[in-house]
């Protein structure tokens, strides 16, 4: 059990991923899952160089890959532009929150993807619709955690900027704000891993570019490993995404945990 301790958690983290490709490959060379269900590592990375150099349905791979970019980007910092304020604000003033309380409760159980007829009915097949889909998702959470953090700020904070004099304005300012960053930063990263899922939903509908296009499309007509190819892209700007979230939160937040 020591001796399992002191391995870094790098190596156990590359020997899980080595295992998984070694069985990949076994399972897909030897005949025991055909390529019609499992593609071969060696199949996608030709399909892969294919699309690099041809792209899909005439469209360059980084042009499906950039619109999905544009769309969960453009909807995710319309959300937390706006929830995090709002958050922010109906965590700390009681008649705020009792305003808002009940309709983000009645909202915040909703799927991102029951909107969808609503979108296309309000906003058409374009563009808006698919941002609007998005924002949705983003404000939900960015609001909830914002909120989380202003409204769980420890009394004895608020008390001792009160005995000092400090205005209400200030308090939230100087007290209130800081101390919701690590809730709002939790928001940011849920926020961030949603919009990004959500995306390929919104792709679903009325789109002819993106890697939910892609995938979609492709699926239809039986091409399997560009279906693979899209749900890796998907999964590893995904992480890639958080990667970025968690290292502004580790600039800002530098406290957290100390």
């Amino acid at each position: 059990m020591n001796q399992m301790s002191s391995i870094p958690r790098y190596w156990i983290s590359t020997g899980a991923v080595v295992s998984v490709f070694a069985v990949w490959f076994a399972v897909t060379n030897t005949g025991l899952v055909g390529p019609s269900y499992l593609p071969s590592p060696q199949a996608l990375f030709l399909s892969f160089v294919n699309l690099i150099e041809n792209g899909y349905q005439r469209t360059p791979l980084w042009e499906h890959i950039g619109i999905s970019l544009f769309r969960a980007l453009s909807g995710f910092t319309l959300g937390v532009a706006v929830g995090i304020p709002m958050g922010l604000v109906t965590g700390y003033n009681r008649s705020a929150d009792a305003a808002m309380s009940p309709i983000m409760a009645f909202i915040r159980p909703i799927p991102p993807i029951a909107f969808i007829p609503m979108v296309v009915l309000y906003f058409g097949l374009g563009e808006v619709g698919k941002v609007v889909l998005i924002f949705i998702t983003a404000f939900n959470y960015a609001h909830v955690n914002a909120h989380a953090g202003a409204a769980h700020v420890p009394i004895a904070y608020i008390r001792a900027s009160q005995t000092l004099g400090l205005t209400r304005g200030q308090i939230f300012r100087k007290i209130v704000f800081p101390a919701a960053w690590p809730h709002i930063f939790t928001g940011l990263k849920v926020a961030m891993a949603l919009s990004w899922a959500v995306v390929v939903a919104a792709e679903l509908v009325g789109a002819q570019k993106g890697l939910g296009f892609m995938i979609s499309d492709a699926a239809q007509v039986f091409q399997i490993p560009v279906v693979f190819i899209g749900i890796a892209l998907i999964g590893s700007i995904g992480l890639a995404l958080n990667m970025l979230v968690s290292l502004a939160e580790l600039k800002i937040v530098h406290w957290k945990g100390r």
